[in-house]
């Protein structure tokens, strides 16, 4: 009997280690998109949008974001819905991707949305700026009204164009806010993390849609992207030696995903490993409405350029 309990306990003790291993996408039990990580001491959080359509609507159906972290890569905290566009009085419709970052002691989440049609705007897509001084929030509107709205941006005539923010801060502490459908739009920001800090300038990198995400490593800055690609979308990006550019087309880095139109990037080191954050449609009833996330290992070349990403479903092993 003693034989057959530590056997047990040896197949339950190898059975649990083999599951340690992360599987995609990450998040099972709801259908979430547009992965935003952010790395705080010593936990990576997670900030996500959420798709709600059912099986058969042809639409996105996206009532609010939200929160979940971890410490392994493994296990992943949920913290539920922290955000939605009823926070935001000027807001309307959808919560599109987001971004949250963290500086001068808050946490500033930069969301597009739509804009509803007052004296500020006659509507279309905006960026707002929600704040907290936890990573979880509770988060309130920054500033009471749109940091971009639709008139701002005249150079795309659709009125979606001022969507995905992704907001990066320098070395010298300078901000810079990347957006954009159908050109690729970018601004500097004041300290405060709420005012425009210089004109809104346009470009088009090579393939460009939408989903951006910007970095620095080591002295070179990336530009990552979701692309035209061969419909539905990649990965591309490029590289600049300084966040105002000049970029460089570098290339695809991400192929197509299963099951859904769309991709989008989120990037981060955390503990030693690059992380390639990304979704799909790959879950049970999923689809181009119903994605979820999906976390892969990131590699680059000596030269700093950014090898291609292998898309898994065993996922990523667990870090201390």
């Amino acid at each position: 009997m003693h034989l057959q309990k530590v056997l047990l306990l040896l197949f339950l003790a190898l059975t649990a280690s083999t599951n340690l291993r992360a599987q995609n996408p990450i998040i099972r039990d709801v259908f979430t998109a547009d992965p935003a990580p952010l790395v705080y001491r010593d936990t990576l959080f997670l900030y996500t949008s959420h798709d709600t359509a059912s099986v058969s609507e042809t639409n996105y159906k996206m009532p609010d974001w939200r929160v979940y972290s971890t410490t392994d890569m493994v296990h992943w905290k949920d913290y539920g819905k922290r955000l939605s566009p009823r926070t935001f009085a000027w807001a309307t419709g959808d919560a599109y991707a987001a971004q949250c970052v963290y500086h001068n002691g808050k946490f500033y989440w930069f969301v597009s949305t739509f804009h509803k049609k007052n004296d500020n705007s006659q509507g279309g897509a905006a960026v707002g700026v929600a704040v907290s001084d936890r990573p979880t929030g509770p988060f309130r509107d920054a500033i009471g009204k749109a940091l971009i709205v639709n008139e701002m941006t005249k150079d795309k005539p659709h009125a979606w164009d001022d969507i995905d923010p992704t907001v990066f801060v320098d070395d010298d502490k300078q901000i810079y806010m990347y957006w954009g459908n159908g050109s690729c739009k970018w601004v500097k920001l004041k300290n405060n993390m709420t005012e425009l800090a210089g004109p809104i300038n346009t470009f088009m990198p090579k393939n460009y849609i939408e989903g951006l995400w910007v970095y620095k490593r080591k002295k070179l800055y990336y530009l990552v992207y979701a692309s035209e690609g061969t419909k539905p979308e990649m990965i591309e990006y490029c590289t600049a030696p300084s966040a105002a550019g000049p970029w460089t087309y570098r290339g695809i880095i991400q192929e197509n995903v299963p099951n859904s139109f769309t991709t989008h990037p989120g990037i981060i080191d955390y503990k030693g490993k690059s992380y390639f954050f990304y979704h799909n449609g790959a879950l049970p009833t999923g689809g181009s409405y119903r994605r979820s996330i999906c976390v892969d290992y990131l590699n680059y070349n000596p030269d700093g350029t950014i090898k291609p990403i292998v898309q898994t479903t065993k996922g990523v092993a667990p870090v201390k």
